[in-house]
């Protein structure tokens, strides 16, 4: 199996961090980049984020330095890093088509439920409609000690 690319879509929560150690791995074992992609969502006429997090979006100056934060575990693993807006999986979905990525490797949330049906599943969609291999990687509920 020949690995060039690998996609890494990232929305800057802790859920990817674990994914990103893999993707690592991966690229690292062949000698791939990795493509950190992340989306903006268009403005919507029910308002942005703030609606999902409690919180105001920050601004692009504030997402290219969250975007150039996020790394390969390993520094000798090349990256490169993407900002492109639209609806997040379509956009990742395209970005991997033009790129001719090798593999996708991202977080899930694990939402289940009433949270689910309101937010709906990028990572189900990508793994659905994707035309490369799609890792997810869901990181385990805490146990309580």
């Amino acid at each position: 199996m020949k690995m060039n690319k690998i996609l890494f879509p990232t929305d800057f929560s802790h859920c990817g961090d674990a994914a990103m150690r893999l993707a690592t791995a991966i690229a690292k074992d062949f000698g791939a980049t990795i493509i950190i992609v992340h989306v903006e969502e268009p403005p919507t006429s029910y308002g942005g984020g703030e609606m999902y997090y409690g919180m105001m979006e920050p601004s692009l100056d504030e997402v290219k330095k969250m975007m150039h934060e996020v790394r390969p575990t390993d520094a000798a693993v090349p990256c490169v890093h993407r900002l492109i807006s639209g609806d997040p999986p379509h956009a990742i979905l395209r970005l991997a088509e033009e790129e001719k990525v090798d593999l996708i490797v991202m977080g899930t949330h694990g939402r289940t439920g009433f949270l689910h049906l309101l937010m709906g599943s990028n990572a189900e969609t990508i793994v659905r409609k994707a035309k490369c291999p799609v890792l997810t990687f869901r990181q385990p509920d805490k146990v309580a000690e």
